[in-house]
């Protein structure tokens, strides 16, 4: 998301940042398999990335909160205390659609989940666009 908020030349406004919901993810890198997804599309990233911790201040810090899924959103809403200011989505809503990403570490189908994600993070970017 990062690279396409520079691509876009919002990298003044906005960042991107990616949180863990849960604790089992914590301190890790990126799935190799994703890694290798990533490159095959070539799509920069961080290699060095480690997952943290979202926590109720992201609230406050952030304009939007997004996840991929049903679970992480209510883990999201759950870390947050609610979203009074409708700040949380799921991904695909950019995309117009309001269907889970599905998580590619069960599914193995990384190519389906690069494809989702990049769809609803150019919808993200349409609609950060319009809000400028």
């Amino acid at each position: 998301m990062q690279y396409l908020i520079k691509q876009n030349g919002l990298e003044d406004q906005y960042v991107a940042e990616s949180k863990a919901t849960t604790q089992d993810a914590l301190g890790r890198g990126i799935d190799p398999r994703a890694q290798r997804e990533l490159e095959k599309n070539r799509m920069p990233y961080d290699r060095g990335h480690r997952a943290s911790q979202m926590t109720a201040k992201d609230y406050d810090e952030y304009e939007y909160l997004i996840c991929m899924d049903e679970e992480n959103f209510a883990d999201m809403n759950r870390i947050t205390g609610g979203d009074a200011q409708r700040k949380e989505h799921k991904l695909l809503e950019f995309a117009g659609s309001y269907d889970d990403v599905d998580d590619p570490w069960y599914t193995n189908d990384f190519d389906t989940a690069y494809q989702e994600i990049y769809k609803g993070c150019e919808g993200l970017i349409k609609k950060l666009k319009e809000d400028k």
